[in-house]
């Protein structure tokens, strides 16, 4: 039997498990990382982090096919280098090499949020369907597209920006450069944005039992508002949804993925919000649902995501005819 192990690279820490045949992670540990570490300081505490999965399971290098990881940043899959990662402020950081001259084992790199939508897409709640399409609703709007059971990465690994498609033209100024992104609208940035914007307007919301400060305000307020029966919380829940929906419904009818995965901390929320989505996405796409199913639900992996995608991406890019 041969093993995988799969690595979750953050701006804070690391995790990393190790996978068998089988699809089950045997074990699990992390590590704290830091932007003030050199990459070479990082890829080997990385290197260490795989090689303690080994000790813990008293394996050999042998038994093991190679390591995948999902980073965050703009990644080349090919030659596994991060392209450029501003948090850690890298650029063409060969980090697979790296890694794998420390580990003696191959390395395979992608993106982190890729590496995600693969791991709901085989373990999770997209397990069963041959394509899906995974939307992460957190500080940004990122994602990752599964076609055929196999991760789309588009050219030298640069699509699959789907937080970068314009919903409203000429709208809110995004990081990417643009107006209207949809991450302008859809993220839980934007989402807290509003919310306090609401709050200030309107003294008598209830959103504000619920978060007294504005300092304290989160992707939470207004949807335990409107579930309370805020008339404001309700409105910007409304306008988020539509937002959301629209982005989905312009996903939807391009690609047509079997089922659309909503992850991130907005999507904790769960069938209040994923329920009035999957209404409104179905009312706008262009074939109907009738004639090409379509599925929108939340994902079920939470923070393992990366981890679990991490592994399946080693096992196919190892695979002898790779996918």
């Amino acid at each position: 039997m041969k093993y995988y192990i799969g690595i979750d690279l953050g701006g804070m820490s690391a995790k990393a498990g190790l996978m068998n045949e089988e699809g089950e992670v045997l074990c699990m540990t992390r590590c704290e990382t830091s932007a003030d570490d050199t990459a070479e300081t990082t890829a080997r505490r990385l290197a260490e982090l795989a090689l303690q999965l080994l000790e813990e399971r008293e394996l050999s290098r042998e038994e093991v096919a190679a390591i995948g990881v999902g980073s965050p940043g703009v990644i080349n899959s090919e030659s596994g280098s991060v392209v450029v990662w501003s948090n850690f402020h890298w650029t063409n950081v060969p980090l697979g090499r790296l890694i794998s001259g420390y580990a003696g084992l191959p390395v395979y790199v992608t993106n982190d949020a890729n590496a995600a939508a693969l791991g709901e897409a085989k373990y999770g709640s997209g397990k069963g369907f041959g394509d899906s399409v995974m939307i992460t609703l957190g500080t940004g709007v990122g994602g990752g597209i599964v076609f055929g059971g196999k991760l789309f990465e588009g050219y030298r690994s640069a699509g699959g920006e789907l937080g970068h498609t314009v919903i409203r033209r000429g709208g809110r100024l995004c990081t990417c450069g643009r107006r209207g992104c949809l991450e302008c609208y859809a993220s839980a940035t934007a989402l807290k944005r509003e919310t306090r914007i609401a709050m200030e307007k309107h003294p008598e919301s209830l959103m504000w039992k619920f978060t007294p400060k504005l300092e304290d305000v989160n992707g939470k307020t207004p949807f335990e508002a409107a579930r309370a029966g805020d008339r404001y919380g309700k409105k910007i829940v409304k306008e988020y949804v539509e937002y959301l929906g629209d982005g989905v419904a312009n996903i939807v009818n391009l690609l047509r993925p079997q089922v659309i995965i909503l992850g991130g901390g907005v999507s904790n929320e769960g069938e209040y919000l994923i329920s009035r989505v999957r209404d409104y996405v179905l009312k706008h796409i262009y074939a109907s649902a009738a004639y090409a199913s379509l599925e929108i639900v939340r994902a079920s992996l939470g923070n393992d995501a990366g981890l679990y995608g991490a592994c399946a991406y080693a096992m196919a890019r190892s695979a002898p005819c790779r996918p």
